[in-house]
């Protein structure tokens, strides 16, 4: 059926489950998995006055050793479910196109990641990663709640 799993995170609890149903299907399968995390822009994180104390240099920093700690963390659960997982941080994007963009690069034929689950103004006001990869991705996507 699938032959190559992408499983995005973000490294919130909620993605951590996704990756666990992610890597067990993954396993039922014998699916390769590539495991993705996401860094935005540095301009849409920081603006204005604070970016004279954060620094792009302090950013990239921060977010790759984010990444790689996120990226770890999935691997480490492939590990122990005795799977192989590759990964891949993709930086300066918006998580959704990174997602897709990734899932492209990579010749995955599913997407598995988690929705926070936001209704009425907080999804509004805040979006939807999960709802605009649905919307964008020309791949299945699976979402786990």
């Amino acid at each position: 059926m699938y032959k190559h799993i992408l499983i995005a995170s973000d490294g919130s609890e909620l993605a951590e489950r996704a990756a666990a149903r992610g890597l067990e299907l993954a396993k039922l399968l014998e699916a390769k998995i590539t495991a993705v995390t996401v860094t935005e822009p540095w301009g849409s994180v920081v603006t204005g006055e604070a970016a004279l104390g954060f620094p792009f240099e302090e950013y990239e920093k921060s977010a790759a050793e984010n990444a790689a700690q996120i990226l770890a963390g999935v691997t480490e659960m492939a590990k122990k479910m005795g799977l192989a997982c590759a990964t891949a941080h993709v930086s300066d994007q918006f998580p959704a196109e990174g997602i897709i963009a990734a899932a492209k690069e990579h010749g995955c034929d599913l997407i598995v990641m988690a929705s926070h689950g936001r209704r009425g103004l907080a999804r509004l006001f805040l979006g939807s990663e999960a709802t605009k990869v649905l919307t964008l991705s020309t791949v299945p996507v699976l979402i786990c709640r």
